[in-house]
């Protein structure tokens, strides 16, 4: 309610008040009593100005409120950050285990710390998911790991493969590519490895190793989340510049209400894991850190629940 419509509300109450103290007062002039009507007319104009004037504060009010918690809501921005190259003791990844923000880890199946690295994950709140080895136009083979998917394998090859993986992370949730820059533009195995992975209750977070990859289009055309990486962290392996990227997921997000970045163990890990326990204050500024599993049922509404995943027997 305006300055103005309440200074005139506020005389409309003063002049009926002043009325019913004046109709007992002495005068010369001859004492008009007001009848009961007329009283009851006047209680009724007073009652309605307080009304209003009390119903434009409140509204006034619940204004400011609604607009503060659309202020509050917007600035509940997500970061989902997903640590690649788990499960060989790989550098820096007890270090990411250790941070202060919940994160994903995408671990290797069948190497030397894939079962512990999954299961402290998940004990620390962490999530996990399958990093699945995948051909890449590129690379030496011994980059791959076991148990990777390649272009000549079969349908019934790819679907035993993708299923064994699987079983072989405790805890997972989904699934992300390792390398996979040749196998993630082809229709053929990806349709196959979506579709075991929704069977087990598990969504696919494509790493984007390949503009072209058709892993986005099939997940949605299947109903599942088509997430996929945004930046990648440590794509160069210094300290300086990890810092550039995350200065880069700060922009992104400043435009963008969530952002997936996915970083590594390895050669890059100790940088890693370094510069995002000192960006935290700063990351949590813009957005809250979330598992990946909180941005897909948050965003796409996943609803998928994991099924027949590995869980070690003295954790049952």
């Amino acid at each position: 309610m305006s300055k103005r419509r309440k200074l005139r509300m506020r005389n409309i109450i003063k002049k009926a008040i002043q009325s019913f103290r004046n109709r007992n007062e002495p005068t010369c002039a001859p004492i008009y009593q007001p009848s009961t009507k007329v009283r009851r007319t006047v209680m009724v104009c007073i009652s309605v100005c307080l009304m209003f004037m009390v119903c434009g504060n409140a509204w006034s009010m619940g204004s400011d409120l609604a607009k503060a918690l659309d202020k509050q809501e917007q600035r509940q921005k997500m970061v989902a950050v997903i640590i690649d190259d788990m499960g060989n003791n790989m550098k820096g990844t007890k270090q990411i285990l250790e941070l202060p923000v919940k994160v994903t880890v995408a671990v290797m199946p069948f190497l030397p710390t894939t079962k512990q690295d999954a299961t402290e994950a998940h004990m620390r709140g962490h999530d996990v998911i399958v990093h699945l080895p995948m051909e890449p136009k590129q690379g030496r083979p011994e980059w791959l790991g076991p148990g990777a998917i390649k272009a000549n394998m079969t349908d019934d090859e790819v679907r035993a493969k993708v299923t064994a993986a699987i079983k072989d992370v405790p805890y997972a949730i989904g699934m992300n590519n390792h390398m996979g820059s040749k196998v993630t533009s082809d229709k053929r195995i990806m349709s196959i490895v979506l579709d075991v992975c929704k069977e087990h209750g598990l969504f696919f977070v494509d790493s984007r190793t390949n503009y072209w990859s058709v892993v986005p289009e099939l997940a949605a055309a299947k109903g599942m989340p088509p997430v996929r990486n945004d930046i990648f962290l440590d794509d160069a392996h210094t300290l300086a510049h990890v810092n550039r990227q995350i200065a880069k997921v700060i922009e992104w997000l400043d435009k963008n209400d969530t952002c997936v970045t996915i970083g590594h163990v390895g050669v890059s890990g100790m940088y890693t894991s370094s510069a995002l326990r000192s960006a935290v204050p700063a990351l949590k500024d813009h957005a809250k850190f979330v598992g990946i599993s909180d941005l897909v049922h948050s965003v796409w509404g996943w609803k998928g629940k994991p099924i027949n995943t590995t869980i070690p027997s003295d954790a049952q």
